[in-house]
């Protein structure tokens, strides 16, 4: 089976294309994406050739590992049955081409994905676009709710993942958090909490400073801010090395914790929230995008300011 797919040849060479797909097996889903998100994390660092040496890395590659869409065919030993709405955090799906393998890293950006079907998560169809959203959801609430996590008093950055983790704070009964953001045009949007910019913010007891920025050379700033033992948790993506004035982190036994990728677990407790109605991705998406436009949509997501989320629209294709 032939289909669409963004690939990303080189560093921001990218272009939509076609790509082979493997045979479906009793256990796999072949899925007809509807949406797909563009990562400014990650999937920037590919695009721009920043990201270290990571496992499967390699080009020519299909980005992209949040997408949702309509189950088109099922295996027999999937539970799943065709109609049936999906989120799928990518899939590594993709026959090797006249120029050899296309890697999938981590193949979401696709017109169809054939995945393991214990790899999807069932969703309600209404979310429409916003189903894409779920796993950059789930890594806010793995944050705050993984092992040994604490809910943040401070969360700064006001993009997509800063928004997320301030949501799921309030949605889970914590305190609401105060909001850094230096971005004027990032300022609005606050949903239950308070956004400000770091001058106006005189507070130096935050038990948990939580950083969705991904930022260089913010760590002797937040841990001034730490009450003694306080906690600053790494929640963006950074590809240079880190480091901090050690004395007054010394003097604050200043407590460092990397928040890392979502797990199934995080996937479920998302979209249980979701469906409670305790919260909402409205107002996260800004842009949308026709695949053929790929080249032009991703430079946007990563270079806008405005541009808090790009959704390629995969019917808009059809």
């Amino acid at each position: 089976m032939q289909t669409d797919a963004i690939i990303l040849s080189a560093p921001r060479q990218l272009a939509l294309g076609q790509v082979g797909l493997k045979d479906a097996g009793p256990g796999d889903l072949v899925v007809r994406i509807g949406y797909s998100g563009i990562s400014t994390g990650t999937e920037k660092l590919f695009w721009s050739g920043e990201m270290p040496p990571f496992p499967g890395m390699g080009y020519p590659l299909v980005p992209g590992y949040e997408a949702a869409g309509e189950v088109v065919e099922a295996g027999c030993d999937t539970g799943y049955k065709p109609g049936d709405q999906v989120f799928v955090p990518g899939a590594n799906c993709f026959q090797p081409g006249e120029r050899g393998p296309v890697f999938g890293l981590f193949g979401g950006a696709s017109r169809h994905l054939v995945t393991d079907a214990k790899r999807v998560t069932r969703i309600d169809p209404s979310m429409g676009a916003e189903g894409a959203l779920l796993a950059l959801a789930a890594t806010a609430r793995h944050a705050v709710a993984g092992p040994n996590a604490s809910f943040p008093d401070l969360i700064v950055g006001h993009g997509v993942l800063g928004r997320l983790i301030a949501r799921i704070t309030v949605a889970m009964g914590a305190p609401a958090p105060t909001v850094w953001e230096v971005n004027p045009s990032r300022m609005a949007g606050a949903e239950g909490y308070q956004v400000c910019q770091p001058e106006d913010d005189s507070r130096r007891d935050y038990t948990c400073i939580m950083d969705a920025s991904g930022a260089e050379g913010l760590l002797d700033q937040l841990i001034g801010r730490i009450a003694k033992g306080g906690e600053v948790v790494l929640a963006g993506f950074y590809t240079k090395p880190l480091n901090f004035t050690f004395v007054p982190a010394f003097m604050r036994e200043a407590r460092l914790r990397i928040a890392a990728e979502w797990q199934p677990d995080d996937l479920i407790a998302t979209r249980n929230l979701i469906e409670a109605g305790a919260l909402s991705l409205g107002g996260l998406i800004t842009h949308h995008a026709n695949p053929a436009q790929a080249a032009t949509a991703y430079e946007t997501a990563f270079s806008d300011p405005d541009c808090l989320k790009m959704i390629l629209d995969w019917e808009a294709h059809a």
